[in-house]
């Protein structure tokens, strides 16, 4: 199935985050906070501590190293961009390569744990390379985080939007925007905030000021965001908490 024209795809580009180097502490205070053009904002400190449910995914390896945005939906389940555990082609990272940190500001974070597996929307790679429209993917933890409260889903597609994640101009301080206007485009949500790499998998939300969450971000189209809907699959899965069970 083509999802999108060749024109558009040419257009698209997918936003996980090869780092160059050990993902080292820094100080995210050294790095401007004055946006630079085509960048999602740092989110105030002060604010920190009501986002700590969105975090950094990142990703070890012999030969990798990077990094995705991911939000906890559950005490022990992320939901975060497809390509980001299974790449462009569907080649999966190995579960135990994958570490969640949430809240991460520099070498500070709220809660983290290595993931014991994770699921791909079912038709993400039904043609084998990546279906955009279908880029999203359910994470579920080795040990459940319990000291943060995980975001709500929603189900109210409407502005303004909310985009946040980590990205490699700011990649150890969370950054967000909360006035994006948006519109779909075929199967997707065309928002018009920018976005960059290592802000795929990041949420996407709606109804604020108790923002919940409605989709991820997964690629860039001309600077700005396209956001994979959650679906009935997505729901499905959360409701019959697999592989987390409440008591």
């Amino acid at each position: 199935m083509v999802t999108l024209g060749r024109a558009a795809r040419t257009l698209v580009t997918l936003l996980a985050l090869a780092l160059p180097g050990p993902l080292a502490a820094q100080d995210p205070e050294t790095r401007m906070m004055t946006p630079r053009e085509g960048e999602l904002p740092a989110v105030a400190r002060n604010r920190l501590s009501d986002w700590e449910a969105v975090g950094r995914l990142n990703t070890r390896g012999v030969s990798r190293l990077g990094m995705c945005s991911a939000a906890l939906v559950a005490p022990d389940t992320l939901l975060t961009a497809a390509h980001c555990v299974a790449g462009p082609d569907g080649n999966p990272t190995a579960p135990e390569m994958l570490h969640f940190a949430a809240g991460w500001y520099g070498g500070d974070h709220a809660a983290d744990s290595p993931v014991a597996s994770y699921e791909v929307h079912p038709q993400a790679y039904a043609q084998v390379q990546l279906d955009v429209e279908h880029d999203i993917a359910l994470v579920y933890l080795a040990e459940p985080i319990t000291e943060v409260t995980p975001l709500k889903i929603g189900s109210t597609f409407a502005p303004p939007y909310a985009l946040a994640g980590y990205h490699d101009h700011r990649p150890h301080r969370l950054s967000a925007r909360f006035d994006c206007d948006g519109r779909p485009v075929h199967q997707l949500l065309f928002v018009d905030c920018p976005v960059r790499p290592g802000n795929s998998g990041g949420p996407a939300l709606s109804g604020g000021p108790d923002w919940q969450v409605i989709g991820v971000v997964s690629a860039s189209a001309r600077g700005n965001a396209l956001v994979v809907p959650v679906d009935e699959w997505v729901r499905g899965r959360l409701l019959q908490g697999a592989p987390y069970t409440s008591e």
